[in-house]
């Protein structure tokens, strides 16, 4: 016996999907559970009408077309690890969780390509591919449980894009299904492909407002024969910038720069296995990898150039020591949780030579709202994450929060940034998208929106300012 809701809408569409081949467990009508596939990362959480969980592409065009039939809102959804909202239903839509669609269809070593499902977890796709000798190089810090379309959809970058780009320089090709339930392949495995517009990159980054992805065709790598971590500490953001800049002037070419100001220092400076020099303002960790000759070479003149210029310069000697230089890192976030109870956290990113420009002012910023600003990120391609510290229950604090946002965003325009550097814009930062882009770029964007969804029922309320609306309240941080 089939199980009944209490609306008819949600009722008839299960009785269609069961005669469809869909079992009992991919069909979510409770809201305690709906509610649990209608949140992200921000915190922000809502209850769709029902959420559905395809298994194969057939499924994934089952519920479009009788989304379409009865004119519902679709919102994909991934692991639901992002940061911008981007994943957030309303009432009257359904979300397509793709998780179950995990399948790692093909790893073709001769043209080193991996052909995956949208599911598939972004870390254990580099496992496995390691096990040929290759190479996935995307490594979003949520890598461990983010999976590929999701990461797909919002160009997810991580510490080693310095060096090797985000998850839109390893896109291949895709297989993705519009609003309709019709189907739309594009790119290929081929090296060099000019053939038409190119919907891959259109596709990619489109945070789920295009179209469904189901299969994506991943370049890979030949795996790095050796890596190898140092850690420099400076007096300044201004002299550690500098070094950024010396590195790659010197043919210095690492896959990671890594950042973390005064405030992350401070955070952590008790829990690390080593002591920093009090003098020490901004840690960079530099790490370089290729063969084992170049990353010999290359972390000798890394040694030479700044032997003086750094307070500080620890080489990792094997992997224990990498670890232990990785620590201030991985701590980080939980140590900057004894700061405030909250955080308000963006990911801003700016030319290079802007950045100790921008985080002195952001410094000025904390000093004028009382509040404290952490700054750390990827030196190496402009992206900070800024976190604005907090307690939220305090109406006064909450409110200079909100203020630095406007700020910030405000700081990163003037500075020739952008409004996100790898999270995307959401709902979260869709209030400030017409500050970055003017009338007629949103409108060439809105109408390659309308051309991929016409009644706007595909992740509405998502990238554009107007359509905020359409969905819950945005809210941001922890």
């Amino acid at each position: 016996m089939k199980n009944k809701s209490h609306n008819p809408v949600v009722d008839r569409l299960t009785d269609r999907l069961l005669d469809a081949g869909f079992h009992k467990e991919q069909i979510v009508t409770e809201e305690i559970l709906r509610t649990c596939y209608g949140y992200d990362a921000t915190r922000q959480s809502a209850a769709p009408l029902m959420a559905l969980l395809p298994e194969n592409e057939l499924q994934v065009k089952t519920i479009l077309k009788l989304a379409t039939e009865k004119n519902l809102k679709i919102f994909p959804r991934g692991a639901g690890s992002g940061m911008s909202g981007g994943t957030i239903p309303s009432s009257d839509g359904i979300i397509i969780s793709l998780t179950r669609m995990r399948r790692i269809i093909e790893i073709d070593e001769a043209n080193m390509i991996a052909t995956v499902e949208p599911g598939v977890v972004t870390g254990e796709l580099q496992e496995e591919v390691g096990r040929y000798g290759l190479f996935y190089p995307p490594d979003p810090a949520s890598l461990a449980f983010s999976t590929i379309g999701g990461n797909v959809t919002e160009n997810a970058g991580g510490p080693r894009a310095v060096k090797y780009g985000v998850t839109g320089n390893f896109v291949k090709g895709l297989e993705a299904y519009l609003i309709n339930g019709e189907k739309i392949t594009c790119g290929n495995k081929c090296v060099k492909s000019v053939s038409g517009y190119d919907l891959t990159s259109l596709l990619v980054g489109s945070e789920g407002t295009l179209a469904v992805i189901t299969k994506i065709l991943l370049k890979l790598l030949p795996a790095p024969e050796s890596v190898k971590t140092s850690l420099l500490a400076f007096s300044s953001m201004t002299a550690a910038a500098h070094a950024v800049n010396a590195m790659f002037k010197h043919q210095i070419n690492p896959s990671t720069i890594e950042f973390l100001d005064h405030h992350s220092l401070n955070a952590v400076r008790s829990e690390l296995p080593f002591t920093l020099p009090d003098a020490t303002d901004t840690v960079l960790l530099v790490e370089i990898d290729g063969s084992a000759a170049q990353v010999e070479n290359q972390n000798l003149k890394l040694k030479e150039l700044f032997k003086d210029a750094a307070l500080l310069l620890i080489a990792a000697q094997d992997e224990s020591e990498r670890e232990q230089l990785w620590l201030a890192r991985r701590k980080l976030s939980p140590a900057i949780a004894n700061i405030a109870p909250h955080k308000i956290n963006e990911d801003i990113a700016v030319p290079l030579a802007a950045i100790p420009e921008v985080i002195a002012k952001l410094e000025k910023l904390s000093q004028k709202i009382n509040l404290p600003i952490v700054c750390f990120g990827h030196a190496g391609d402009g992206n900070i994450h800024v976190n604005v510290m907090l307690d939220k229950s305090d109406p006064d604090q909450a409110e200079r929060g909100r203020t630095a946002i406007d700020e910030i965003f405000a700081i990163t325009l003037k500075a020739g940034g952008t409004l996100s550097g790898e999270h995307g814009i959401g709902n979260t930062k869709s209030a400030y998208f017409d500050k970055e882009w003017d009338p007629l770029t949103i409108a060439v964007m809105r109408a390659v929106k309308k051309a991929f969804d016409p009644d706007n029922r595909l992740n509405p309320g998502k990238i554009f300012p107007a359509e905020s609306s359409s969905s819950e309240p945005a809210a941001r941080g922890n």
